[in-house]
């Protein structure tokens, strides 16, 4: 099963034809998707469930039938614990980009992270988890496909935000913090957490 967002309206894609009252279920492979997202997004349908008996296959049909965007972005934790925010557009963000050409995720990532809050000394750790949301452009709709990866840094200092990309804070977050972000912030960023808040243990510092 995979969440999808559009907005904060959810999408699961899934191998179950009934997902319940709350959910519209369709075959993922005979639906127009376009059509689709337009009442989605107006509202004239809730959630939706698009489905296909193979798990396998039903990243590849919606794939298939939007354009996929690739961007990579950062949970970045400090060593005292507390994790990097971005505020955009009246709610908290994590810092990611889109991928450009001849560049890793990874590296985009990281890149995306430096430029959007200027933070410094970072050291990429894991492959969190892809997220999935769509997004409305002239085009049509799209669908972005985000790699988000944890990183940590001995960085603890002032940071500066990107305001040529509408960013209006780069902040520092301790628990209680995360946790108040967490309430203001979007639908595939909440899957993230929850996550380890506590300082990172001197034997596992790689700085």
């Amino acid at each position: 099963m995979y969440k999808v967002f559009l907005n904060d309206r959810l999408i699961i894609l899934s191998t179950q034809k009934d997902f319940g009252k709350d959910f519209t279920s369709l075959p993922i492979k005979k639906t127009n998707l376009q059509k689709i997202l337009k009442k989605v997004e107006s509202g004239k349908l809730k959630n939706l469930n698009l489905y296909h008996k193979k798990e396998e296959k039903l990243l590849k049909h919606l794939k298939k039938k939007l354009k996929t965007v690739i961007a990579g972005g950062g949970l970045v934790i400090n060593r005292n614990g507390q994790i990097l925010f971005i505020h955009r557009k009246g709610r908290w963000d994590l810092p990611k980009g889109k991928t450009e050409k001849n560049e890793t995720i990874e590296e985009s990532a990281v890149r995306e992270v430096i430029e959007e809050t200027q933070v410094k000394d970072l050291v990429v750790k894991k492959l969190i988890q892809p997220t999935y949301h769509i997004i409305s452009t002239n085009d049509g709709y799209k669908l972005k496909e985000t790699f988000w990866f944890e990183m940590h840094t001995k960085y603890t200092g002032a940071l500066k935000p990107e305001t040529s990309e509408g960013i209006e804070q780069a902040v520092w977050k301790d628990l209680d913090g995360t946790k108040a972000a967490i309430e203001d912030t979007y639908e595939n960023i909440k899957i993230l957490f929850p996550y380890n808040f506590q300082p990172i243990p001197e034997d596992k510092k790689v700085f």
